[in-house]
């Protein structure tokens, strides 16, 4: 008979942004390296059906799994602590599930029931989390919002029954709070989690593990107290600081002994986690390096860092293979815009390499345009990424005498659609459905640069996009100074591009930050960076 799987259920209280992610994503990298099969999921209170159309000024990244899943940045997080790809399981939000109830409504699955929040709702949220535990030993849920929200009410009261069914004893709620630094009193007050677990075990959940986030290190009479007044043992009570890298925390969760407090709750008897390779990247990731490389990132999601956070992680990572710092450059495409060639030109010559991130829309546009044709001729260190693909196809088109080359997207009139939706894409731009999402097949050329970075000509790689290189216009790619080196097999649209003569320019149509691992950089940020390392010793040396 199968073991039944181990459920952990991570909620948040006093406030938002506590690092919930990267809590749970923490103990899934604890229980991983102690030999057991994990997943996470995120549950996320907000009524749109998936991640696709809320705003990255105001949520972040959206990132994409491999079989298409628009979701939360979390499932990015949660990738990289435990190195394993997700599925579209583990991401559910309350429009997805309000819908499939209404459908079955409206199919008469319900025989004239009266449809409510208790049983429908929360019985489909608990479907939903047992679908996606399938298989694993143990399956972290972490709930979004923080408790006391409306939209995530029934969210709780769903793993709340679901602790009733699968037994307690297979079930673990962990609490995660915020203690506030009093600096009048110069105390870390408890009072505000004392009243988040209160409000908690009000709807029918009292934690069994609370893990105390703050500024600065709480004092062990901290602990004390908050097992005290909130009572949970203090042996289930972790304290996490800030941390100088995220990738600290699993460590930090280990000293506090939380792997053996969650094996021995949920009655698993296996080895202590091997963190060997996790220690590695933690001294990577706190090491002062020696040398450091300055990239610019041509952005106009410039309000929120965490809009561009996996092409961040993926640059920081290859830069600790690489043996140097990374010191990340925001550039406004916008202003960028703006600027005459002699200012373009002083605030790009103060990069070591350029990056053109994802993007939807034409504000900024002109700025990466002008950034994409200053890297292709002055032989500065590039890489795009989906969007930065088209715009290095459009820059290299105008430098050879297409001046009003453009994307259909941006300018539906242009006379030159060097990027435009296929045949059979037309008339559907704003529709759903038409976008490619997720792995697809991409063969490489021999001999390229991008095959020499992979070490392969065959590899699948995760897209997020709707426009493609125009394939009337791939056979001027080289006398632009471009060469399409990377094909899908199934429709020979273009994958990848690099720059002909030049020491680093390349972009590809799918986004490789969201393969990139901690560990493991992707082939081509860690070409990226070695690149820019290597114009920076040459600059320094005139």
């Amino acid at each position: 008979m199968a073991k039944p799987t181990k459920y952990i259920f991570v909620t948040g209280g006093v406030l938002s942004g506590l690092g919930k992610g990267i809590t749970a994503s923490s103990i899934g990298n604890l229980l991983k390296s102690c030999g057991l099969k994990v997943n996470l999921q995120k549950c996320d209170p907000y009524l749109n059906v998936d991640a696709g159309l809320l705003n990255p000024r105001e949520h972040g990244e959206c990132f994409v799994t491999k079989d298409g899943a628009e979701t939360d940045l979390d499932l990015g997080h949660y990738e990289r602590f435990i190195d394993q790809e997700l599925t579209q399981t583990s991401s559910l939000m309350s429009g997805r599930v309000l819908l499939k109830v209404i459908q079955a409504e409206r199919a008469g699955k319900y025989e004239g029931q009266s449809v409510q929040i208790i049983p429908h709702v929360t019985s489909t949220i608990q479907n939903y989390i047992a679908e996606a535990a399938d298989g694993f030993d143990v399956h972290i849920v972490e709930i979004g919002g923080t408790v006391g929200d409306y939209e995530s009410l029934s969210f709780i009261e769903a793993i709340r029954e679901f602790g009733l069914k699968v037994g307690r004893e297979n079930c673990i709620y962990l609490h995660v709070v915020y203690l506030p630094f009093l600096d009048a009193s110069q105390e870390i007050k408890t009072k505000p989690a004392q009243n988040s677990v209160r409000e908690l075990r009000a709807l029918g959940i009292t934690p069994d593990i609370l893990v105390g986030r703050s500024e600065n290190r709480a004092s062990v009479s901290t602990v004390h107290k908050l097992s005290l007044f909130c009572g949970v043992p203090e042996d289930a009570i972790a304290l996490l600081p800030n941390a100088s890298t995220i990738y600290e925390v699993p460590l930090t969760l280990e000293s506090e002994g939380m792997s053996q407090v969650i094996l021995k709750r949920l009655g698993l008897n296996i080895r202590k986690p091997k963190l060997s390779t996790w220690r590695d990247v933690v001294a990577r990731a706190t090491k002062k390096y020696a040398r450091t490389v300055t990239i610019g990132v041509i952005a106009k999601y410039l309000d929120n860092a965490d809009t561009y956070i996996c092409v961040f992680e993926a640059l920081k990572s290859a830069g600790w293979v690489n043996d140097v710092g990374v010191e990340i450059s925001w550039i406004d495409a916008v202003k960028l815009e703006g600027m005459d060639d002699a200012e373009v030109a002083d605030t790009l010559t103060a990069v070591d390499g350029i990056v053109v991130p994802g993007g939807f829309g034409s504000r900024g546009v002109e700025g990466k345009i002008r950034a994409a044709g200053f890297a292709l001729k002055h032989g500065l260190p590039y890489i795009g990424l989906c969007y930065g693909l088209h715009m290095a196809v459009i820059a290299a088109a105008r430098q050879n005498g297409l001046e009003k080359a453009n994307s259909a997207e941006v300018d539906p009139e242009t006379p030159y659609p060097v990027i435009a939706t296929m045949e059979d894409q037309k008339g559907k731009e704003n529709t759903g459905g038409t976008m490619r999402l997720g792995d697809y097949k991409c063969n490489l050329a021999n001999k390229s640069l991008a095959s020499r970075l992979y070490g392969t000509t065959n590899i699948v790689e995760r897209h997020r996009h709707r426009y493609e290189c125009n394939p009337d216009y791939v056979s001027k790619y080289e006398s632009w100074g471009l060469r399409a080196v990377g094909h899908n097999p199934q429709t020979n649209l273009v994958e990848v591009i690099e720059g002909i003569d030049h020491p680093y320019f390349l972009a590809s149509q799918y986004h490789p930050e969201f393969k990139s691992r901690p560990n493991r950089p992707h082939p081509m940020f860690k070409g990226f960076i070695y690149a820019c390392n290597q114009f920076a010793k040459k600059r320094e040396m005139g």
